[in-house]
């Protein structure tokens, strides 16, 4: 597996964990428990742009990674 394909795998992963967080913050009923869904989803919100901007700048300098 070359390095352009584990970090899209990354970046896949990642969006599934933000679409799950996203789910269990809808569906929390404890204030308490949505919050630190809501908390959690933020912080990996923010990973998901960096990781983003990795692929974007991987496929520009990599162009056999696209």
């Amino acid at each position: 597996m070359t390095v352009g394909s584990q970090v899209k795998s990354c970046y896949a992963s990642i969006k599934n964990v933000e679409a799950t967080l996203n789910l269990l913050t809808n569906k929390a009923q404890d204030y308490q428990a949505k919050d630190s869904f809501d908390k959690a989803q933020q912080i990996i919100t923010e990973v998901k742009d960096d990781m983003e901007k990795q692929v974007i700048q991987l496929t520009k300098e990599e162009p056999q990674y696209k």
